[in-house]
């Protein structure tokens, strides 16, 4: 996998509107209404990310969870990152 340029990084986060990208890695911080709604999409999340063999950098606090992705074995950020956090968002952002 291929690390990602800083333009094609800012170029893709267009489409992640609560991500950013710094320190070779894209980040994103999302609020629950609750601990309870908080840890379930964890869980959920853990799903995807075992099925793409990726696994996020991420902590909870109550009812916010922080995530950071990047690609150890590239030192940096790549396709793999966008596409899981293409499925976090379905997750935690569900299009109505």
């Amino acid at each position: 996998m291929n690390k990602l340029s800083e333009l094609e990084i800012e170029k893709k986060l267009l489409r992640f509107p609560d991500w950013e990208y710094f320190d070779d890695a894209i980040h994103a911080e999302f609020e629950f209404e609750n601990f309870k709604d908080c840890f379930s999409a964890m869980s959920r999340i853990a799903f995807d990310c075992e099925a793409l063999n990726h696994h996020p950098n991420w902590s909870n606090v109550y009812n916010v969870l922080t995530i950071s992705l990047s690609t150890h074995g590239a030192n940096g950020v790549t396709n793999k990152d966008f596409k899981l956090a293409e499925a976090i968002e379905a997750i935690v952002e569900p299009e109505e």
